[in-house]
């Protein structure tokens, strides 16, 4: 056989090796292609079974009463409350009103307590207290009234009971708390009513001065306390610091802890945030950053000569004031002016409790805040 042939057949044999890796090369890609495909789905079939724990609640946009865009700013009411039977649409108080305030340009958050005991306009015209609105209309009417009342843009919201920030907080392992002795002797008689509503056991803790870790039913009594020096204002501080501190916790914890507290306490929780706003806060979860907490309104007092209703009530001393304050604090908005609509609450609420611009206020801002800065 010539040279010429057996070159030929070598480049033959050569050229029919290089397809066949060629092949092999394209099989193993499509073969990585659709295991990468399938572990996609995998997680997100993962996370929508996940997901379809949840309460997922469909508002009406049209009734929210949202005010104008904040820009890039993503504001979610956050409700804790008063149900003892694990209502979480309706038909229970709120007793912890949160805005949690995002800026999506920096990720800092900011949070600011609404007092519940707030003289603002309901949904009917009406005044009442502010955590009435979630009891009377649930979500939609609580969300409304914050829009309504303040001038924002809310559309979202998360709300949770007792037993779901029991289970979170003991799923993290406790939370350390400094504590006054007082503060530890009603933590106890508050976890002892908590544990009986969610089934949990309760061990006294030692009611003395210091740092404590504190346990679910503990760390919510903690929050729960409001017969001490600050009353409800101190409460929502403590609030505050609870959030907070369990918040620092989640960002820490591995993903076993975490695949509890999605198992245990997403059945817990009613909120309307889509599928979409869920991963893109667990995208940017870790860069999350609370920067600053406050109880709002800034300048209050309190009335129990409220015209035409009963009981003790929180005033804002100007509501006008008030919002022009909050949107230069959450948005940096100097010289805001407030709309129409706030500036006639603001009149009815002189009108009813006579309370105006100048009034005394009392003290509602304390030390465990992160920034501390009101009208008083």
């Amino acid at each position: 056989m010539s040279r010429k042939k057996r070159m030929s057949k070598r480049q033959a044999r050569e050229e029919r090796r290089k397809k066949i890796r060629r092949r092999r090369r394209k099989r193993a890609a499509i073969l990585i292609a659709e295991v990468l495909i399938l572990a996609v789905l995998c997680v997100i079939a993962y996370g929508l079974f996940k997901l379809d724990k949840m309460d997922i609640n469909i508002l009406n946009e049209d009734k929210l009463e949202a005010y104008r865009d904040t820009g890039p700013y993503t504001n979610i009411a956050l409700f804790g409350l008063d149900s003892r039977n694990g209502e979480l649409d309706g038909g229970v108080q709120s007793d912890c009103i949160m805005i949690a305030s995002i800026n999506n340009e920096t990720n800092d958050v900011k949070i600011v307590s609404v007092y519940r005991d707030t003289l603002l306009q309901q949904s009917d015209g009406t005044y009442e207290k502010a955590n009435s609105a979630y009891n009377e209309g649930g979500p939609e009417a609580a969300i409304s009234l914050l829009n309504r009342n303040f001038d924002l843009d809310i559309k979202n919201y998360i709300s949770v009971n007792f037993s779901a920030l029991v289970d979170v907080i003991d799923a993290l392992g406790g939370i350390e708390m400094d504590m006054t002795a007082e503060e530890a002797y009603y933590s106890n008689g508050y976890a002892f009513e908590t544990a009986q509503v969610v089934g949990k056991e309760m061990i006294k803790i030692p009611e003395e001065a210091g740092t404590q870790l504190l346990d679910g039913v503990h760390a919510v009594g903690y929050a729960r306390i409001r017969y001490t020096e600050g009353m409800d204002f101190k409460r929502t501080e403590r609030q505050r610091v609870v959030l907070q501190k369990v918040a620092e916790k989640a960002k820490k914890a591995d993903i076993l802890t975490l695949n509890q507290i999605v198992n245990e306490v997403f059945p817990q929780i009613s909120t309307n945030l889509t599928i979409k706003d869920m991963l893109g806060f667990a995208a940017n979860i870790l860069d999350y950053n609370i920067v600053d907490t406050t109880g709002f309104p800034y300048a209050v007092t309190t009335d129990d000569n409220v015209r035409n209703h009963e009981g003790a009530y929180v005033v804002p001393i100007s509501l006008n004031n008030n919002v022009t304050q909050l949107h230069q604090n959450l948005f940096g908005e100097t010289d805001y002016e407030p709309s129409e609509k706030v500036r006639q609450i603001h009149n009815d609420i002189v009108y009813l409790t006579g309370i105006e611009e100048g009034s005394e206020a009392i003290k509602t801002t304390f030390e465990g805040d992160v920034h501390n800065e009101g009208t008083q």
